[in-house]
This record gives structure tokens, sequence and C-alpha cells, in this order.
């Protein structure tokens, strides 16, 4: 299995090179970069390409016949339904639990509209303290929306002092104590700032005990770490696809409702894409939604952008699906941890960390790989100094692409579908010697 490492899972994709991501240091500007960044944007899939390239076509051939009459046998007014068993897969669903619409925010702040419902005395939302700001963003609107304080309506969990993750029995314990209260838990189904893999399983099954609905953002673990959202009993989740699921920048993103809610919770903001094909084109007075989280549909998907959701599900399907993606990923980022730990400029995790005067870094993601996916978060030292700038400029002069979170953290993440171990070996080099030029 370890030579198997060496070799990509999927021959797919198209990886920039160095001279194209403007790797100055590098001499071999022709070779291909060594992209560990897929936690933020992944790449490109031939498959993709083929099938963007086919809509283009189709659009300069067909122009509006095409949503009846598509070259290739994908009219638009159907674009999606080859995306449904698929993304079902992916998330551990039936089709009719899934859609795919919008962006993440925007499905975000629909779910909430739906699944939100406070009252006199249960009207909080419980969410981890640094969630991805755009969330908290949502949270805080949804409050306002409803007349509610924030500062009230909205409990922050944060790690213990000393510690950089929030522990499972935290969570549970606060729902226990407030969940008379709370009429909202959402979590990141993996904390895009340290790379923790939330339990999802354990917290939804809490939630429900206290009364409490519980969705997911699942931006950072769609497409990274198995799920089984059905399964889970999780009431609603979104997610991007443009992350590990690589379907493009800005790519059309997904939703799942429990089809134990298709009877009971209807679409509020009803749009024409989410009403029954049958009759759609119509135009009838009257909307009739399509049965489950499809109905939720509005506005027609871009079909390019669909497009190039499909090719990269159609990749993961030749892969495997989440099994070998999973199994490989283990194995992946288990080796990059041990090669950052072996490091000299590795500090263990400590209370005492602010202290640390001497260049070097710690990482902050769970060790234990069933709390992670495949990204590890690397805090540096000293703290608030220029190491972490200094650092992730060399490495981006050297080919090594990942991405910075101010102040201190650098994020890498060996995706198993196209990275491999010799990119994590040359991470690790390019990584010791742009510490070695800071000490």
């Amino acid at each position: 299995m370890a030579a198997d490492l060496y070799t990509s899972l999927s021959n797919e994709f198209i990886v920039p090179t160095n001279k194209d991501i403007g790797a100055t240091a590098r001499k071999d500007g022709e070779n291909p970069c060594t992209y560990l960044c897929g936690n933020s944007l992944g790449l490109l899939s031939k498959t993709s390409s083929t099938l963007v390239q086919e809509e283009l076509h189709a659009w300069g051939t067909r122009a509006v016949t095409g949503h009846f009459s598509h070259p290739q046998n994908r009219p638009w007014t159907k674009c999606c339904e080859p995306l449904y068993p698929l993304l079902g897969e992916l998330a551990g669903a039936n089709e009719i639990e899934v859609a795919c619409m919008g962006t993440l925010t925007n499905n975000l702040h629909l779910m909430m509209d739906s699944f939100y419902k406070p009252t006199v005395t249960r009207y909080k939302i419980l969410c981890e303290a640094k969630a991805f700001p755009s969330d908290q963003y949502a949270f805080t609107s949804q409050a306002l929306a409803r007349g509610l304080d924030p500062a009230t309506a909205i409990i922050e969990i944060s790690p213990r002092e000393g510690e950089f993750t929030l522990r499972e029995e935290d969570i549970l314990e606060t729902i226990d104590k407030e969940g008379d209260s709370i009429a909202l838990v959402i979590f990141s189904g993996i904390q895009y700032y340290t790379g923790q893999w939330f339990p999802i399983e354990s917290i939804t099954k809490k939630a429900h005990e206290k009364g409490c609905i519980c969705g997911w953002d699942l931006a950072h673990a769609v497409g990274n770490v198995p799920l089984s959202l059905h399964a889970w009993n999780v009431d609603f989740a979104v997610w991007c696809t443009y992350k590990y699921v690589n379907s493009g920048p800005g790519g059309i993103a997904g939703l799942f409702i429990h089809e134990k809610w298709h009877e009971t919770e209807k679409p509020k903001f009803a749009g024409w894409w989410g009403h029954e094909l049958a009759t759609r084109f119509d135009m009838p007075p009257t909307f009739s939604p399509i049965k489950g989280a499809q109905g939720f549909q509005q506005s027609n998907p871009s079909a390019i952008t669909v497009a190039s959701l499909l090719g990269s599900l159609r990749v993961f399907k030749a892969a495997g699906m989440m099994k070998s993606v999973r199994e490989r990923s283990l194995l992946l980022t288990a080796a990059l941890e041990k090669m950052l730990k072996a490091s000299k400029y590795f500090v263990s995790p400590s209370p005492q960390r602010e202290k640390e005067t001497k260049p070097g870094f710690t990482i902050i993601t769970p060790s234990e790989p069933s709390q992670r996916g495949a990204q590890l978060s690397l805090l540096f030292f000293p703290l608030g100094s220029e190491t972490m700038r200094t650092v992730f400029a060399y490495l981006s002069a050297n080919g090594v692409i990942g991405d910075e979170r101010e102040p201190d953290v650098i994020r890498l993440a060996p995706a198993p579908l196209y990275n491999t171990l010799k990119d994590c070996e040359h991470a690790a080099e390019i990584l010791e010697k742009a510490l070695e030029s800071v000490a």
C-alpha cells in the first residue's frame, strides 16, 4: 500500500505547474506544483473540463432549444438529475433528500428560515465560537430577523483554556444543560480553522433528546470524510462543492433535508425550478413543489457549473467513492503528520505555547484520525510574529501551495484523489528549509 501512495488515486486531475502558480524559486517551471490546498479549492478534473466544454458547445449550437434538445442528451431542464444518486451516495442520503442549488450561505439561510423556529422559551442557537464567518453572519442575521438579540440568542462553545479543539463531552454537556432553551444546534462537520471533525451522530442524537433541531455545515466534510446523514437522523445540512468535491470556484452548492420532514416542511420561498417538471413550463399560477429537498430549488441552475460538478462526481465514483478515498486519506495525512512531527522545529502542543520565542510550529488538528479529515493546521511561533507569513511565502516560492489563516496558521491538506506521498515529502522538506531561513 505504501508504494501505491506514490501514485495518484485518480489520474484525472490537472495540476498547475510551478511556473503558472508563480513558484519563483523553482527552476523546473514546467513541472507540477505541490498542491495541498484542496480544502480551499479542489483541482480541475479532465472529466469536468470535458463536460463544461460540451455545455459551451451545446449553448453555441442549440441556444434556447438546449433546454429540451441537447447534443449529449443532458437537456438543461433535467441537468441536475444525474447528480442526485451521486450526491446521495457522497452524503449518505437518499436521492430525494438531496438537492443541487445555489450557494452555501444562501442554502443555509433557506434551511434556517424553515427549521429555526424560536419560541418564547426555546429560541437559542448553539454553535462553535469560531464558526466560519459567513455562518456566524447568517446566525446573527437570522436572530435579528426574528427580533432577537444575538448576544442572548446565540450560544458559542469555545475550547477549554490551553486547548485548540472542542471536546465532545463539553458539547454534549452544554446541550444537556441548555437544551430546553435551544431551538437549533448547528455546527460545522469539520471546523475550517482547526480541521476538527465533529462527532455528527452523537451531537445530533443528543440535540434530538433535548427537543432541538440539528443542522450541519458540511463545506469541509463532504468529499473529505464518510457521511451517513440519513442514518444519523440529521435534520438538514448544507455544503459547497468547490473544496474536496472539486466543482470549481464558486461551484453550485448542495443541501440535505431528511425525508422525515418532507410532508411537514414545505418550501417557504418558492421558485419555479422547485415546481414539478411535468407542469413547470406550463407556467401554472399555483406552486406545486417537487417532493423532497429538490422542491426547495428556486431558479434554474447554471448548466455549466452543474456539468463541472457532475464531472467530479463521476471521478469519485470511478475511484470507489468515499470508502477508497477515506482509506487513502488516513494513510496520507498520517504520513504527513509523522514527517512534520519529525522536524526539529516541531513543538508539542502545550498551554505554555504563548511563551515560545523561537521559530517553530505545532499541529492544532486532532492527532486521532477519527477526529479529523485530510487537513492539518499548523500554528507557527512566536505567536503574532512574521514567522507564518515568511514560511508561507517560502513555501509558495518553492511550489508548495497551502493556505494561510491570519495571524499564525497554515493549512496543508493532502487530498486523497490527487495528492501523493511525494507531495507530502516535498512539503515537509520545504517547510523545514523555510523555518531554517527564519531561524
